[in-house]
């Protein structure tokens, strides 16, 4: 059954990102050396390719506003409507090399409003997520949990809306200033949606990450492992960015 007050939300929602944008603005000066960007390609055998950009421009020693943006139809998300998220949030640092940064997106698309069988839309989903982030000398890790819940319902007759529960952790030791590795976990869930009572795991990666980077912020992580859904096999993930 369609609710008709969800398009409501959606109106709602483009209308408090454009006053929240515009509020933050003044706080905002033509200094670059407060603002910091970062471009990553991934790819893996579930999304495929799809490349993903960070911004952060800095309100005081410890916070920042931050933003980011994925291009989901790079892979898989070329058959969800041009899957495409974008989002915004604060940083927090309470300690040197600590992070922690709550966000929420919005999702354009058809794979959450209904199963993709329904047409592509803006707003086709919101995304409350949070990442952490421990960048010591010696060590490094990183928690990201986002839940992916559908903002409308397209749905046709006998279709379905899905919503997705996406998180992972990995820590790692830094063995030199240009090798580290670690192990890396990651979980997808679909969790049900209107026409889907019960939640099933999509995949359960579980394997250990190489990661190469140089002083001036390029980068290269591969990881790879096994998959500890029953019935399926091994997991791959490639990563190479570079921050500006």
């Amino acid at each position: 059954m369609k609710h008709s007050n969800i398009p409501t939300l959606s109106k709602g929602l483009i209308a408090f990102s454009m006053i929240f944008l515009l509020a933050t603005m003044p706080a905002f000066s033509q200094d670059d050396d407060k603002f910091s960007f970062d471009v990553t390609l991934n790819s893996d055998q579930f999304f495929g390719f799809y490349p993903f950009f960070t911004g952060a421009y800095s309100l005081s020693e410890t916070t920042a506003f931050t933003f980011y943006g994925i291009l989901w139809s790079g892979g898989t998300g070329g058959g969800w409507g041009n899957w495409t998220e974008f989002g915004a949030g604060f940083d927090f640092s309470p300690a040197d090399g600590f992070n922690i940064n709550p966000q929420i997106g919005v999702l354009g698309g058809n794979l959450l409003s209904s199963g993709t069988e329904g047409p592509p839309i803006f707003g086709d989903g919101i995304v409350p997520n949070i990442t952490i982030n421990l960048d010591k000398t010696s060590v490094e890790g990183e928690f990201y949990l986002g839940y992916y819940a559908p903002l409308r319902d397209e749905a046709p007759a006998g279709g379905t809306t899905l919503s997705y529960l996406h998180y992972w952790a990995n820590f790692g030791v830094k063995a030199s200033d240009f090798f580290s590795l670690g192990l890396h976990y990651e979980q997808l869930t679909n969790t049900g949606g209107s026409e889907v009572p019960e939640a099933t795991d999509v995949y359960q990666w579980l394997g250990p990450y190489v990661q190469f980077s140089t002083p001036s912020g390029a980068f290269a992580r591969f990881s790879a492992g096994g998959d500890l859904v029953e019935g399926n096999d091994s997991f791959f993930k490639l990563t190479t960015g570079f921050s500006f």
